[in-house]
């Protein structure tokens, strides 16, 4: 053992001051008997624990700091056994100006000496007798709520317990503890602002305090006079605030995820993201106003006092009030520091060789070179050194050595060892075996704690693979052991994160909100009960919905961030989709009475969490899919049901929406058939309250008569004229009534057939480029406004009232609109990506992604728009002066911003207004705004994806015909060995369209019928109705490929031969 400095405390038996080259202390010393496991000092005296556990302290025994029972020694010179404690094993000691405190290796803490202001963290005496304040003889530290410590720190007159469960507990003055002296309890308490945060480290200075977190974040409080909290103001700090440090020197790997500022996936074995080594905080030392954290890297970060160089950076006798970095003198031979100690105007430090240095005004100097040491303490004026021995313990550098019940990687390991273990388990055997009970008993332990949970799965791929593990481990009875024990630990856990004071802003505090959503990916299963009365998600999600905004924008940049290649989808949206189809889930018992889940309440904030990560999942990166969000549980409520709650959602006020709950203000939850559905409900009621508003009234009997259908009577051969002809001189009331189709001179009855057909045929004249309405520039794959066709405004104007119309009667036009038409009629902005011109796109993205200060040079272009018209060119200004702004490094953002709005918005504004004002003489009424853009594409045009198989499952067979009929196998068997052309025109012949409806042919209601025996009548079908009759051929397939071929070729029309 080495001490120096001043006498009263050293170890040296004689109270005398030491210099660094006295300070070996000598073989008669009592100390030097002794295997030290822990030493700690402040200004007034000295602790030191031994390998069996036995406590020794000398010094200025200030209110009964060193001894309460020595009342009458001011000084112990000689380091005396604190025989009171003689009955416990002592494994961590740590010294207050006047108090002490002493860790047990059952995690117990004693206290003893002065308790001003509570610093020792004692029960209040039973009878309500006032407690002594001095000379207090060893207690201990009341940990409530079954706590244990695994460190502990003393300040002047405060102390810090870090408990097992990785919280901080604090007692003693107000600055640190936050609770005033005349507080009426006055135990170790929780700080708010640390709940969460997995901290596994605590260091006391004599004023203020640091704590550290498990990924290497350092968080400070209390006297600031100095910046010894790394900041220049304010002059104190009430509330725990993280440590600023700089900027890490390492280069982020490419590709690597950058959550937070120095945090990225820097080589890490297992992808996970952490803070970079040369700003990860493991060590924390907190002296009288300057403060010394060691990185993991072995770096150190200083802030603070230095009026005696203390700090070796920004010269004596100034404060450093921004952290500041000071490196090994010989890093470059691979020396790093990897602890510190600080006194009143000194710094201690160790590096990986074991020698000892001080800091000076110059930075770290050498004072003690192989002497192979294990451990240093500092304080006051005095410091100690331990160097190995016989018995001593390994070298740890970490202050984390006293907590060594403080791993959450432990708990993990223990779980999967468990699973592993129950693997080979006799599944046969339905009893729940004591390694199932344990199971339970470790996943109960890991949720109950968000502290510890936080310290765990910065790869969320390594929980993925533990869950789905640890739900299917063993026989039914562990699986509902581990479903119990998963439900009463997040309850637990959510009630410390959902208490009044807790702060939860911080990005390391809030994250196991995301992990705990993990844990709700069950589906439904009648042998294992989980969260039956939905008790567990809804307090779940209002701890989510309760979150500050900053924590918010926290789990927001986690999730954004880490949740990559599917775990988004995977690990927060499908959990939360299953807990609210089974909040929604209707069971009818045999009578037919209705049973709904008594989590049917939860479902209005899993509503709010889902509609939370929707906007979430639209961030650039995530690759989330539409189809991703859609919920079957939403998208199965009765219709009917779904009109009434958006037709209270669209009369309600902006307050009334801000009070009630409408399941279609979250839109992205259904399915696009269930949009059509519903916008057909809607339109239909729109039809029947538009025809009983305008009755007919009868001049001779007075009595009222309504017409329900809007007529067009055209001829096949003028059919786009007189469409438009009739359209032109309609009011709009008439055209939201039900559209009829009359082909004169056929006799068909229009009951949806003859709809479908006229739509098809008149998107071949109406979307044709050569109608002088569309551009050519793109070829017949796109109909694209022309922006020189000025002369028929008109004419977009009956093109809207068209495509409204189809839209209104749920019918399919054959039009090729690219995505950003639907984007225009639904409002959304548009974008580079929305460009129909692939070449201009192009280009103009290879002007952003130049990386050169040149653009201006190697692109040549100004804020103007050049093209050429009927041989004419023509140009326009993007901003006023533009021909004379050239496009530069600086402002080519603008640019594109500005000549994409002039493509898609400004070149074609007359044309898309006539355009828009068809499509809303129809449409007003109507909730386009459920769709997204690429839904309501397919509700306009269909899909043109035909799986005939999924066709062939979902047919019905009606008048004789099953599955096996001879018939039905050779139909199916023409049409799936048929040519593409072949079946587009067989759909045509069916259902009189080419394409497929929302959900594709599986979600088409198709009849196959039987007309009548054998016979050499073509099939033929009912398009209203979407059915195909068929003669029964029997089993001859040339038979039916012939007729059922002609029949498709030949047929058209509605007349009757």
């Amino acid at each position: 053992v080495y001490s120096w400095g001043s006498g009263i405390q050293s170890l040296h038996d004689d109270g005398d001051d030491k210099t660094v080259q006295q300070a070996r202390v000598g073989t008669d010393a009592r100390i030097s008997q002794k295997s030290v496991l822990s030493v700690a000092t402040s200004e007034s005296h000295t602790a030191c624990a031994t390998i069996p556990g036995k406590l020794l302290v000398c010094g200025r025994n200030t209110d009964g700091c060193v001894d309460p029972d020595r009342r009458e020694e001011e000084i112990v010179k000689r380091p005396a056994l604190l025989e009171s404690l003689g009955h416990m094993q002592i494994v961590q000691v740590s010294c207050g100006l006047d108090h002490t405190a002493a860790l047990s290796s059952n995690g117990s803490l004693m206290t003893w000496g002065s308790n001003a202001e509570g610093q020792l963290g004692h029960r209040l005496p039973v009878g309500g007798r006032e407690p002594s304040t001095s000379f207090c003889r060893p207690q201990g530290l009341m940990l409530t709520g079954g706590r244990r410590a695994a460190a502990v720190a003393c300040g002047h007159q405060f102390t810090l317990v870090l408990t097992t469960r990785m919280s901080v507990l604090a007692c003693g003055v107000a600055a640190i503890s936050g609770y005033s002296k005349n507080h009426g309890n006055r135990l170790a308490s929780p700080l708010p602002a640390l709940e969460g945060l997995p901290l596994v480290a605590v260091a006391a200075g004599d004023r203020h305090a640091v704590v550290l977190t498990a990924h290497g974040t350092a968080f400070t409080w209390g006297d600031n006079a100095t910046g010894c909290c790394g900041r220049p103001y304010p002059e104190s700090l009430s509330v725990p605030v993280p440590i600023h440090t700089p900027k890490t020197a390492n280069t982020v790997p490419y590709g690597s995820p950058t959550p937070f500022p120095n945090w990225a996936a820097w080589g890490n074995s297992d992808g996970a993201v952490s803070l970079a080594d040369d700003v990860a905080i493991v060590h924390a030392a907190c002296g009288n106003g300057h403060t010394v954290l060691v990185t993991r890297s072995g770096r150190l970060l200083v802030c603070g006092r230095n009026d005696c160089g203390q700090i070796g950076s920004g010269g004596i006798g100034s404060n450093v009030t921004a952290v500041a970095s000071v490196e090994h003198p010989e890093v470059s031979a691979g020396k790093c520091f990897v602890t510190a100690e600080v006194g009143d105007g000194h710094t201690l430090l160790l590096d990986n060789d074991g020698d000892v240095w001080q800091m000076g005004s110059d930075g770290p100097e050498q004072v003690m070179v192989g002497k192979q040491i294990l451990t240093i303490a500092a304080g006051g004026k005095e410091s100690i050194a331990v160097a190995a021995g016989r018995g001593s313990l390994q070298r740890s550098f970490s202050i984390s050595a006293g907590s060594m019940e403080v791993d959450g990687d432990g708990l993990v390991h223990s779980l999967e060892s468990l699973i592993e273990t129950i693997s080979d388990e006799d599944k046969e055997n339905h009893a729940l075996s004591p390694c199932g009970q344990e199971l339970a008993n470790r996943t109960e332990e890991l949720l109950k704690y968000p502290s510890v949970l936080n310290s765990l799965f910065l790869n969320p791929a390594e929980l993925d693979h533990m869950y789905n593990q640890l739900v299917s481990a063993g026989n039914v009875k562990v699986q509902q052991a581990v479903a119990t024990a998963i439900e009463k630990g997040i309850k637990f856990g959510l009630e410390s994160i959902r208490s009044d004071n807790s702060r939860m802003i911080y990005p390391e505090a809030i994250r196991c909100l995301l992990l705990y959503i993990k844990f709700f990916d069950r589906e439904e299963d009648s042998n294992i009960a989980f969260d039956s009365s939905g008790d567990c998600i809804l307090a779940f999600c209002e701890a989510i919905l309760n979150v500050p905004f900053e924590g918010y924008k926290a789990l927001f940049t986690w999730a954004t961030t880490i949740y990559r290649h599917g775990l988004f989808t995977k690990m927060l949206v499908h959990p939360l989709l299953a807990q609210l189809d089974k909040a929604l889930k209707i069971v009818v018992d045999k009578d037919g009475v209705e049973h709904r889940q008594k989590s049917r309440r939860a479902a209005p904030v899993i509503v709010a969490v889902l509609t939370w990560l929707h906007k979430a999942s639209e961030h650039k990166g995530l690759n989330v899919a539409p189809e991703d969000f859609y919920s079957k549980g939403v998208s199965s409520i009765a219709v009917e049901s779904l009109y009434e709650d958006l037709e209270r959602l669209k009369n309600s006020s902006k307050h009334e929406k801000s009070l009630h709950f409408f399941l279609c203000s979250s839109p992205f939850l259904l399915t696009p058939e269930c949009k059509r559905n519903l916008l057909e409900i809607q339109n239909q009621v729109e039809m029947y309250k538009v025809i009983t508003s305008n009755p007919e009234i009868n001049d001779e009997d007075g009595t009222y008569s309504i017409n329900p259908f809007f007529t067009l009577e055209i001829e096949r051969a003028h059919l786009l004229d007189q469409t438009l002809e009739k359209i032109k001189n309609t009011d709009e009331i008439e055209l939201r009534k039900k559209l009829r189709v009359i082909f004169k001179g056929e006799e068909g009855i229009d009951a949806g057939g003859v709809t479908k057909e006229f739509f098809q045929l008149l998107s071949e004249d109406l979307f044709d480029i050569n109608s002088g309405l569309w551009s050519k520039k793109y070829g017949d794959g796109i109909n694209w406004f022309n922006s020189e066709c000025t002369w028929d405004e008109k004419g977009f104007e009956l093109v809207g009232v068209l495509v409204g119309l189809a839209l209104y009667n749920a019918v399919l036009l054959d039009v090729h609109f690219p995505v950003a038409v639907y984007r225009k009629i639904l409002g959304f902005s548009l974008g580079l990506e929305d460009l129909v011109d692939e070449e201009l796109k192009k280009g103009l993205q290879q002007l952003l992604d130049y990386e050169g200060d040149d653009a201006e040079y190697v692109f040549c272009l100004n804020f103007e728009v050049t093209w050429t018209n009927l041989g004419q060119e023509q140009k326009i200004e993007l901003k006023p002066g533009g021909s004379d702004i050239a496009v530069t490094s600086d402002n080519r953002e603008e640019y594109v911003i500005l000549y994409v709005k002039w493509v898609l918005v400004d070149s074609i504004q007359p044309q898309w207004d006539a355009f828009e004002k068809g499509v809303d003489l129809v449409m007003k009424s109507s909730s386009l705004d459920l769709f997204r853009p690429e839904e309501l594409e397919l509700l306009v045009v269909g899909t043109p994806d035909l799986d005939f198989g999924a066709l062939e499952e979902n047919t019905k067979y009606e008048g004789g015909y099953e599955k096996d009929s001879p018939v039905i196998r050779n139909f199916w068997k023409f049409v799936q060995e048929a040519d593409t052309a072949t079946q587009i025109n067989f759909l045509k012949f069916a259902t009189a369209s080419t394409k497929a409806p929302i959900g594709g042919l599986g979600r088409m209601d198709f009849k196959i019928q039987r007309a009548g025996p054998d016979s050499h009548q073509l099939p033929t079908s009912h398009t209203c109705f979407n059915t195909l009759l068929i003669p029964d051929y029997g089993s001859d397939y040339n038979k039916l490929s012939e007729r059922l071929g002609r029949a498709i070729v030949e047929c058209e029309g509605f007349g009757l031969q």
